[in-house]
């Protein structure tokens, strides 16, 4: 009995050494990662990957924020997105705003393989630097079980084909110049949802986890190549696929995550982007995907949406 209890003295001082280990180490990577200025890339760092930055999803949210953020650095920007009076206003915005060159390429990533042919047509001679893979789409406004939404079979297929076809198909076409040159930056645009089951978003954050492993293990590829691949799971930002949450201790907005975002390049290969984040992220960890899948997670989910909208319709009387 006496061995047993020291066996087991053993093992509790040595998961506690490892807890506090990692704890230290998480600690102290969002201080290098968030927190500390001197480390940073400068833009001629950001610059010498590349003169043209691409964007998908460039008119709104998360893509219109890099689209600005990587000018703001003298980058030039190709953005790509589907309603061309978004795309040509935005152009005539960065180049008033920043002074750089932009170009711009209509295409709507709910499309097959069909679409792509244009949009590398339309990168044809351009040095792309940085890519950023953004463009990304839910069911609809709001929390939906699968086959609640409106045309499921249609709905669920544009969701894969713009979520995933698109980050596979724009990395296929931009990483070969990219290697050629032997520096490149891609920036994938995952989500806080990749690390669990989500019941209502089901397909969203399962299309997440295919963003992350892919970005993952082609980073890991590319690396001795000179080529960064980036992925970025953000929690909350206010944009129009959450119908414009009010910015708080938990909601970022796009200019301000993306700017933060931007800082963590050439220091992590996967990021919350922003502390705030990286800290919900941190605390999600430890709630276990049991519960949030279980009868009761699934009974509160829906408060938890009803509360959230309930605050932003009282923010909007204001």
């Amino acid at each position: 009995m006496v061995a047993w209890w020291d066996a087991l003295g053993v093992l509790g001082a040595l998961t506690a050494a490892w807890l506090m280990l990692r704890a230290v180490w998480g600690a102290g990577r969002a201080v290098y990662v968030y927190l500390l200025p001197s480390v940073r890339r400068d833009a001629a760092w950001l610059r010498a990957h590349g003169a043209w930055a691409a964007v998908t999803g460039a008119t709104d949210g998360i893509g219109k924020a890099y689209a600005h953020e990587l000018a703001k650095r003298g980058l030039n920007i190709v953005l790509i997105s589907r309603n061309l009076n978004k795309l040509e206003q935005e152009a005539k915005e960065i180049e008033r705003l920043h002074g750089t060159l932009t170009r711009v390429i209509q295409a709507d990533f709910t499309g097959g393989l069909e679409i792509y042919g244009a949009i590398e047509e339309g990168l044809k001679g351009l040095e792309i630097g940085v890519l950023v893979n953004n463009v990304g789409m839910l069911y609809d406004e709001g929390f939906w079980k699968m086959l609640d939404v409106e045309d499921p079979a249609k709905r669920l297929s544009d969701i894969v084909n713009c979520n995933m076809m698109s980050v596979l198909q724009m990395t296929r076409i931009i990483l070969p110049q990219m290697v050629s040159r032997r520096r490149g930056i891609i920036i994938n645009v995952s989500s806080l949802s990749e690390s669990r089951p989500n019941p209502f978003l089901a397909v969203y954050s399962a299309t997440k986890v295919f963003v992350r492993n892919f970005s993952l293990a082609v980073a890991a590829e590319y690396l001795s190549e000179g080529v960064i691949v980036q992925t970025v799971s953000p929690a909350v930002v206010s944009t129009n696929m959450n119908r414009r949450l009010q910015t708080g201790l938990l909601v970022e907005s796009p200019e301000d995550w993306a700017r933060q975002a931007v800082h963590t390049l050439g220091l992590s290969s996967h990021t919350s982007g922003c502390l705030s984040h990286a800290v919900q992220s941190f605390l999600l960890s430890l709630v276990p995907t049991w519960l949030t899948c279980s009868r009761w997670g699934v009974k509160l989910m829906p408060l938890l949406v009803a509360w959230l909208s309930g605050k932003k319709k009282a923010v909007e009387r204001e």
